[in-house]
């Protein structure tokens, strides 16, 4: 099955909303360099509403993404942002068990299943992340560890229409260490089997797999023969346009 690439943009808790507008319009200035491509944006929360205009307005293909969820629909939860709430601001995927907010935030793999749940039943697609910490990556025990964290958070899961799997090795976020390309196709082989173990091989098939930590245009070429690769989760190097514009070109 022929799988659409994807390209998604992790701006974390960086920009203002001033900063964050203005990034959305010179990255869709390089719109061509994302032709082919779904390419998603993911803001600050404070800045969904303003990068949502920019990409209305100009009639932009990239697609507005956001950074986290939480599972409840409405109520007295101070601080979380609802699914439905996404979704009236136009959001078509949203990050969740991202390393930093299950270090940050002590997220685990069944609140990560139900934000994904919550955001499917939306009609947003998740982006589940999963990833090792250095002790587990120099074990040797990584496919085990993330076949886990991926597996549990499954269990929320009912329905997955569409389903996006990002493996992120925590020790290469921001570190400008890369996993190697055999390494990363082991990990991905092995969440591709948690898939079809959940769903079945032919839903499995259409989800879409996704590596991140430390990309950058210059050291995804030695990832272009990976089959189940589909894509990139990319975080510093989504806050300059033309070099994540570069990261699409090389995509190609």
């Amino acid at each position: 099955m022929s799988r659409k690439k994807i390209l998604l943009a992790n701006w974390k808790m960086n920009t203002n909303y001033n900063e964050a507008v203005t990034l959305a319009q010179e990255m869709d200035y390089e719109r061509k360099a994302f032709a082919g491509i779904d390419t998603v944006v993911c803001p600050p929360y404070i800045s969904l509403k303003g990068v949502g205009n920019v990409f209305a307005f100009d009639k932009s293909p990239l697609m507005l993404g956001a950074q986290d969820v939480f599972w409840e629909q409405d109520g007295a939860y101070t601080g979380f942002i609802s699914a439905s709430m996404l979704k009236s601001l136009a959001v078509s995927y949203c990050i969740v068990g991202h390393s930093e907010r299950r270090h940050h935030a002590k997220e685990d793999d069944k609140t990560v299943g139900l934000k994904a749940q919550a955001l499917l039943e939306a009609g947003i697609t998740p982006v589940i992340c999963v990833g090792e910490p250095p002790v587990v990556y120099e074990a040797g025990s990584t496919r085990e560890f993330v076949s886990e964290q991926l597996s549990v958070a499954l269990e929320q899961v009912e329905d997955p229409q569409n389903l996006v799997v990002a493996y992120e090795p925590i020790w290469a976020i921001g570190s400008g260490k890369v996993a190697s390309p055999l390494h990363v196709q082991e990990v991905l082989s092995a969440l591709r089997a948690v898939l079809e173990a959940r769903f079945g091989a032919e839903r499995a098939e259409a989800m879409r797999l996704v590596y991140g930590g430390s990309v950058m245009a210059e050291n995804i070429h030695a990832y272009s023969e990976i089959e189940e690769l589909d894509g990139f989760l990319v975080g510093g190097a989504s806050l300059d346009a033309q070099k994540f514009a570069a990261i699409a070109k090389n995509m190609k």
